[in-house]
């Protein structure tokens, strides 16, 4: 037999169901808040939160094993300032392949900031490749709550003109579809 909820059961269930959604809702979209900085440079920004302390959000960063369920089938990092990231989305290929990607390690701070040095490869103009030189991923860790963390993505160092722009809207797809990636584990 159905019994009429009373009033106070109903409101605290309607708000607890409304903040799992909206948690979830929060949790799994990448956001893109890319911006002109005051020098006039192009800054592409995505931000998202992952439903993760921030020590295995970290590792998912900066771990192999971790790196391999979302960023690339192919992966390894040297994590030290100086290292590398080298991924390979081809499973057929390896490591030293030419169509592997290298991202240089300029710095990190532990749970807090990767900055990576970003190496054009052949598939983008020469012109580009040859001028971008101060092209960099800054990715940054904030705990947002206890297992919760936002993961900000900023590239920079993009150049002017319209191969530049092609390349600033190439990695606005690529990174979003990546960020993406990571967060259907969550969903």
């Amino acid at each position: 037999m159905w019994h009429k909820p009373k009033p106070k059961h109903v409101k605290t269930c309607l708000t607890t169901l409304l903040l799992l959604i909206a948690a979830t809702t929060v949790c799994q979209q990448v956001k893109n808040t890319s911006y002109t900085n005051q020098a006039g440079e192009k800054l592409l920004r995505l931000e998202f939160l992952l439903p993760l302390n921030i020590k295995s959000a970290w590792e998912l960063f900066t771990k192999n094993e971790k790196l391999k369920t979302w960023i690339a089938p192919v992966v390894h990092i040297d994590l030290k300032t100086g290292g590398y990231m080298l991924t390979n989305y081809d499973t057929s290929k390896n490591l030293s392949d030419s169509t592997s990607i290298r991202l240089g390690i300029v710095n990190f701070l532990d749970q807090e900031l990767i900055t990576l040095k970003v190496k054009l490869n052949n598939f983008f103009p020469p012109a580009v490749r040859n001028s971008d030189g101060n092209l960099q991923e800054l990715i940054q860790f904030r705990k947002t709550g206890e297992n919760q963390t936002r993961i900000i993505s900023t590239m920079v160092g993009f150049g002017t003109g319209k191969e530049w722009n092609d390349t600033y809207n190439f990695f606005v797809k690529g990174n979003i579809w990546t960020y993406e990636q990571l967060l259907k584990h969550y969903r």
